[in-house]
């Protein structure tokens, strides 16, 4: 019995070791928010997202699996915003250009706050894995992380969240 706990402590440690410390270390530090200027023209401030939970979406305009996944953000977001302790859902594209990202927001009517991946996405969350990629941010912590396309039910979901 002892062998197989340890081949399965020994596997978990190889696979948590490839996360960033922030998604498997407890009591790793908090994320610390800079301001987020979006695509909008508009500046979300660190001040706005610390102390909120923060549901970020990271996309792009030709992936098929955002564009089904999409909708599901901007319910989400809809629903939220009406709500003064609601979550907050905030994209972060990786297209080439502003004017892709744009472009595809405006003919898809999507409201929820975007902004240009960068440099410093990559130091909160880690690298990008894969397309797309939700994340929760509450008390300055990823509390959840989910790689790859989600079904409504599990973006829906999410708005547990903010209940907290």
């Amino acid at each position: 019995m002892e062998p197989l706990r340890s081949r399965r402590r020994l596997l978990f440690a190889a696979t948590t070791a490839l996360l960033p410390p922030a998604l498997h270390a407890q009591g790793s530090e908090p994320l610390r928010w800079g301001d987020v200027r979006l695509l909008d023209g508009r500046t979300l401030t660190a001040a706005q997202l610390n102390g909120r939970t923060v549901v970020v979406y990271m996309w792009a305009s030709w992936c098929p699996f955002c564009a089904r996944q999409s909708p599901m953000m901007q319910a989400l977001h809809h629903e939220q915003s009406r709500r003064p302790d609601g979550l907050i859902v905030l994209g972060f594209t990786i297209d080439r250009t502003e004017k892709a990202a744009t472009d595809y927001l405006a003919k898809h009517g999507y409201s929820f706050a975007n902004a240009m991946a960068t440099p410093q996405l990559a130091q909160w969350f880690g690298p990008r894995r894969t397309l797309p990629e939700v994340y929760v941010v509450q008390g300055g912590r990823v509390v959840f992380r989910e790689s790859g396309e989600m079904f409504a039910e599990d973006v829906a979901a999410l708005a547990r969240f903010g209940s907290r």
